[in-house]
């Protein structure tokens, strides 16, 4: 919401985040006193989540993890599938559907085909199910699970945006904080991510001492790099490179919270000539919009001209598949991946792997 119609309708929605936020409040206590129980699982779990609603980037920390865990241990993401249009437990396949899953985890299940990703939004019931699946399970990715507190999990990874800080904002709907900033204590690691590559130390400074951590989390910096152009068809073009791009006029398709970062990787190191097509977050994509597409592409008087999009919003258009060979091979995402600044990379493997290692079912040390 901009911050101009948030301050004409404070009146209204400042008394509905004190409520709200007292709400939310008081379930946390009820949790923290152990009124309210969590449940337990012999199996290690990782919760990615964030307090601020909207693109903090838990899908490419949750593929991050995936990627170095994979190689040693059994493997599984558990996510509720936003905006699918199914219920209940679902263990995907290479066929399955956004509809039926979820952009997101569809997008994990291409990238890794060799792990377990299941959506469901009761949280409890996805892990029993995982469980019962694949005996062999040695760990489980729970995405955006961060106020799921029925499921105790002992390894929880909070991120936050550097551009949004929580401590800056305020709870829904005048905010966009799902709770009280004072609720990061429940993280063991905090990740400030889409950072600049340039993080002074200065800076890095400034934030240690505005979220005030506690003596046990671990504060890290992550950035994003941006890969080749991809096709969005498979049977497109083969992958090209950027400085092909120079002269060459952009059409911007995005469905993300925060498409800016993106705007700003493509004028520097693609094209300064782009068009925007911006959609809502997790847009689900209709014939309608496919259309419009077409159509402001068709209308873009230059014959060196592409449509770039995300990775995510990949996933929700290739639904439409019976299009002209032609415009395939003009749509084409850039994938991200995660960076982890000041060398920390390392650090941040261990720590994971070390929790993995000690707590995994197989583990004498696991605390039953």
């Amino acid at each position: 919401m901009p911050n101009k119609i948030r301050n004409i309708l404070s009146p209204i929605l400042f008394p509905l985040s004190l409520i709200y936020g007292f709400i939310i409040y008081i379930r946390n206590r009820l949790y923290d006193y152990k009124i309210l129980k969590s449940n337990n699982f012999n199996v290690p779990l990782i919760s990615v989540g964030n307090i601020t609603v909207g693109g903090t980037g838990k899908t490419p920390h949750v593929e991050y993890l995936v990627d170095f865990l994979k190689s040693e241990f059994n493997v599984a993401t558990l996510s509720r599938g936003y905006k699918r249009k199914t219920k209940g437990f679902i263990l995907s396949t290479s066929e399955s559907t956004d509809g039926e899953i979820g952009d997101e985890p569809r997008q994990i299940k291409q990238k890794f085909p060799e792990i377990d990703v299941a959506v469901d939004a009761d949280r409890t019931n996805g892990i029993n199910q995982l469980i019962d699946l694949n005996k062999d399970l040695d760990v489980i990715l729970l995405d955006d699970a961060y106020q799921h507190r029925k499921v105790n999990t002992n390894l929880s990874i909070l991120l936050i945006d550097y551009s949004r800080p929580i401590n800056k904002d305020y709870i829904l709907p005048f905010g966009y904080l799902r709770e009280h900033r004072f609720e990061k204590k429940r993280a063991n690691i905090i990740i400030i991510t889409k950072s600049p590559k340039d993080l002074k130390p200065i800076d890095r400074r400034i934030i240690f001492n505005e979220l005030k951590s506690y003596p046990f989390q671990t504060i890290y910096f992550t950035s994003f790099d941006y890969g080749k152009l991809k096709p969005v068809y498979s049977t497109s073009a083969n992958n090209i490179k950027n400085e092909d791009l120079i002269d060459h006029d952009i059409l911007l398709v995005s469905g993300i919270a925060n498409p800016k970062p993106l705007r700003e990787h493509i004028l520097e190191n693609i094209s300064k000539n782009i068009q925007e097509l911006e959609y809502s977050d997790h847009y689900n994509y209709k014939e309608s919009d496919f259309k419009k597409i077409m159509y402001e592409f068709d209308s873009i008087e230059s014959n060196n001209k592409i449509i770039i999009t995300t990775e995510k919003d990949a996933m929700r258009l290739q639904k439409f598949s019976n299009i002209a060979g032609n415009f395939k091979d003009s749509f084409f995402y850039i994938p991200i991946q995660v960076t982890f600044l000041n060398d920390r990379t390392d650090n941040f493997n261990q720590q994971i792997i070390e929790y993995v290692r000690k707590n995994k079912k197989h583990s004498f040390l696991y605390p039953r």
